[in-house]
């Protein structure tokens, strides 16, 4: 897109932004008493296709097909939506691979995706059409298609093909030339990085698995990271003090929810720089992933609700809006 395009691609944004919810919506929303009363609530902003009956399920993905067609409608380059549904095409890869491998069905393993949902991506690993795979992940369907059918290791799959995920984020973040999608691909591969070296340090996975399991990035050293997750947490809480992500810390000191809401919350500090620009892709990416964190939050909160969980249980695990 060009500089004109994006100043009237952000100016319909900015009237997008009224309608978020804030963080008093979702104060208000952990108050009501019912999933239901949430619904209804959600209904009443507009959530959903009008009908009173709808599921949550059914709201959530409403809400969700309607941001995806606004990506769209605003023609934003395709670099820029391929690098937000990176993490939802890699995994629809995993989840293909085992379903042929093992022969089992499960309805709720694949994302939704315009190009390579369920059954295209089942139809690719079925008949080993390779070529209609993105050319970068080719090789990798191929060898994790055949270790698969040779160890049935799903967790080394797993391990595969999540690497490969990581490292396809950050070589979005090496070549884009869009400043916003380098800063907010180069958090993701960060924060997976932690993520894989805590919980490595947990179960004591050995030196070599973790060296292959984390993604180099250009914010610390990931091998010193992998020694660190080698010896345990303490070492790793040492490491992140280091290198300057005490935050991180004292979230995961706390507890792993957490720590999970600490990385949400520290994405969303980066989009909220977006507020100010009008001549880039920042604000329209800011605002997609501002839209998904609220559909994730009000997941939680209803999901919460119909569980039965305290207020303040809830509380702790929301996220900070954008609106």
């Amino acid at each position: 897109m060009k500089d004109a395009d994006y100043i009237y691609a952000v100016a319909c944004i900015r009237a997008k932004e009224k309608t978020l919810l804030t963080d008093a919506d979702i104060q208000t929303m952990i108050g009501m008493k019912s999933e239901k009363e949430v619904l209804a609530f959600l209904n009443e902003r507009g959530w959903g296709d009008g009908s009173q009956d709808a599921s949550m399920e059914e709201v959530l993905a409403a809400a969700e097909e309607a941001e995806m067609k606004q990506l769209y409608t605003l023609g934003v380059d395709k670099e820029i939506i391929n690098a937000l549904f990176i993490e939802e095409l890699y995994h629809n890869l995993k989840a293909a691979i085992k379903e042929v491998c093992t022969g089992i069905t499960d309805t709720e393993a694949f994302y939704d995706h315009e190009k390579y949902g369920k059954e295209q991506m089942l139809s690719i690993i079925r008949n080993k059409e390779y070529e209609k795979l993105p050319e970068n992940m080719r090789k990798l369907a191929k060898n994790a298609l055949d270790f698969m059918l040779t160890t049935r290791d799903g967790q080394r799959l797993d391990i595969m093909i999540d690497r490969a995920c990581l490292d396809a984020t950050e070589d979005i973040a090496v070549k884009t030339k869009d400043k916003f999608l380098k800063d907010y691909a180069e958090r993701k591969v960060v924060i997976a990085d932690i993520k894989i070296a805590v919980r490595a340090a947990d179960t004591k996975r050995s030196l070599k698995v973790i060296e292959e399991a984390l993604a180099p990035n250009r914010s610390f050293d990931v091998k010193a990271l992998a020694r660190a997750a080698a010896s345990g947490r303490d070492s790793v809480y040492d490491f992140l003090d280091k290198v300057g992500y005490k935050g991180a810390v004292e979230a995961l000191k706390e507890s792993f929810s957490s720590f999970e809401k600490w990385c949400d919350d520290s994405i969303m500090s980066s989009l909220m720089s977006q507020k100010s620009n009008i001549e880039s892709s920042g604000p329209i990416v800011a605002y997609f992933l501002a839209k998904q964190n609220e559909i994730r939050t009000a997941r939680i909160i209803m999901t919460a609700k119909a569980n039965g969980f305290s207020d303040e249980t809830i509380s702790e695990r929301v996220r900070k809006m954008y609106g």
